[in-house]
This record gives C-alpha cells, sequence and structure tokens, in this order.
C-alpha cells in the first residue's frame, strides 16, 4: 500500500484543479478525521464531505470512488450513490462517496466544483484508513461522469485512479449544452466561446489524450443523456464502451442491473 507520509501541520491548499484555478480548499489538522458515520472533512463548507466505509477484515482494501450526478445542480446530494456503494463494500470494496459544491451552493459550478472533487480524491492520502491507494476505481453518474472522466484527465493528482467509469456520462460539455435545460452553461458560466480557457481545463473532451483507462457504461434507452452525445467522445477518446439497449438514464447506477454488475468485473478483472 502507498501512502503519503504526513508532516504537515497545516496547509491552504490540499489539490489543484487541473489548468484551472487552484482549489480554495483548506485542511488545518492532519491525518484528516473519520468521524461518526466514517464522514470525513477535507474542507470547511458544509458540502466538502465523503462518507467513507470499509470491509469487514484488516485490510488493505481497494477502493471506489463515486462521484453523484444530477447536472451539478444542488437539488441532488451522494444518497443517489448509497446502493451502489452499499453493494460494492459487500464485494470487499472501500467506498469513498464524495459529497462537493454545486451549482447553487456558495463556491460551486466552476472551478469551485473540480476542485472539490480533486481535493476529495487526494483526501485518501491524508486519513488513517485501510486503503490500498494503488487500487483506487472512480466511479461517477450523468455530471458526476464528466467529474470522474475529468479526475482521470487532471494535472499532478496526489491519488492516481487505476480506472475511472462514466455511468451515462456528460463527456463532452461542448456538445452537451442542449441537456439538463441549459445545464453546462450553468455550471461553467458561460458558452463555449465565450470562456474558451474554462472549457479547455473543464471539459474531458479537450483534454484527450486520456491519461487513465476509461469505461463508459450506457443506457440505450437514456433520454437525459442520450448515447448520441457520448459515442462520439467514446470514439475520439478510446474508452471502452458499452452500450445496454434497455437500460435507461438511472438503471445504469442501481445495483440490480446488468450494467453495474459488468462494472464490478472490469473492475475485479484488473
Amino acid at each position: 500500500m502507498r501512502r503519503a507520509t504526513v508532516v504537515v501541520l497545516a496547509i491552504g491548499l490540499l489539490a489543484t484543479a487541473c489548468g484551472g484555478p487552484s482549489t480554495e480548499t483548506a485542511v488545518t489538522e492532519l491525518p484528516l478525521e473519520i468521524s461518526v458515520g466514517g464522514v470525513v472533512r477535507y474542507g470547511e463548507a458544509p458540502q466538502q464531505f465523503v462518507e467513507l466505509r470499509t470491509p469487514f477484515g484488516d485490510g488493505p482494501f481497494p477502493v471506489i470512488v463515486f462521484i453523484h450526478g444530477g447536472f451539478w445542480r444542488n437539488l441532488y446530494d451522494l444518497s443517489l450513490a448509497h446502493e451502489q456503494a452499499a453493494d460494492a463494500r459487500e464485494h470487499g470494496y472501500a467506498t469513498w462517496n464524495i459529497e462537493y459544491r454545486r451549482v447553487g451552493d456558495p463556491g460551486g459550478g466552476y472551478p469551485g466544483t473540480l476542485a472539490d472533487v480533486a481535493a476529495a480524491i487526494d483526501a485518501m492520502a491524508l486519513v488513517d484508513a485501510p486503503l490500498d491507494l494503488d487500487r483506487v476505481y472512480v466511479v461517477g453518474h450523468s455530471a458526476g461522469g464528466h467529474l470522474a472522466l475529468w479526475a482521470g484527465q487532471r494535472d499532478d493528482p496526489v491519488v492516481t485512479p487505476r480506472l475511472v467509469v462514466g455511468q451515462a456520462p456528460v463527456a463532452d460539455l461542448g456538445n452537451s449544452l442542449d441537456l439538463g435545460r441549459g445545464a453546462v452553461e450553468e455550471f461553467m458560466g458561460g458558452a463555449p466561446d465565450e470562456i474558451p480557457e474554462a472549457y479547455a481545463a473543464a471539459d474531458p473532451a479537450r483534454r484527450l489524450p486520456v491519461r487513465v483507462p476509461q469505461l463508459i457504461v450506457q443506457g440505450g434507452k437514456d433520454d437525459v443523456v442520450p448515447p448520441g452525445h457520448v459515442q462520439p467522445y467514446a470514439d475520439a477518446s478510446g474508452a471502452d464502451i458499452i452500450i445496454f439497449p434497455d437500460a435507461d438514464h438511472f438503471d445504469v447506477i442501481s445495483p440490480d442491473s446488468a450494467t453495474w454488475d459488468y462494472v464490478l468485473a472490469y473492475i475485479d478483472d484488473l
């Protein structure tokens, strides 16, 4: 197990958002405390926390990071990933379920949301827990799928995943301006021609080639993030993609679905 040796009592910056402004996430005491319920706070904002769960046993355990969706809006939270996380734990994985600032929260949207995701993943290196940092897998759904793909392409990570999985991901921001009643422009703060540097930093489709292997799992009946919005990114990036013809947008996050079985089997084979 690889773990960073923590010798600093206070840091101002835990991670840097790739290509964009540095994170405002501040940590004052190290190692990070694991409080009641497995909550790990990686910053001072109410939304800057992670739910950590570990299987029974001594570990170190491989880790699946979950990043929930909801078009980056604060109408949705990490409870969307609870069922998947519980199932992953039953399969022997520690789970690191991320909450983050979203549109509607102070500091949410670009670049704060990206900074939070980077900081939350890197915070794994700052907890006293039996986690195997050489076997980290990031799984994100919908807008969380965008964040997962981005996390695999960011600069200078402390924790580098072995695989990122996009479940019906918003993989190409510039090709998704029609989704979610303007969700992309709301998240980014403008259109690609207005803030091209921001899109260059935040859009997985503009950060190719990929640095970490990618898997995309898509439902053929998805009318929230339709396959036609995802396939061009998969073609350009070389990501493995599998489309389940009868699945919709939320089937891909159900632990009872063939899509989740496929993801777990794919991870197990790595």
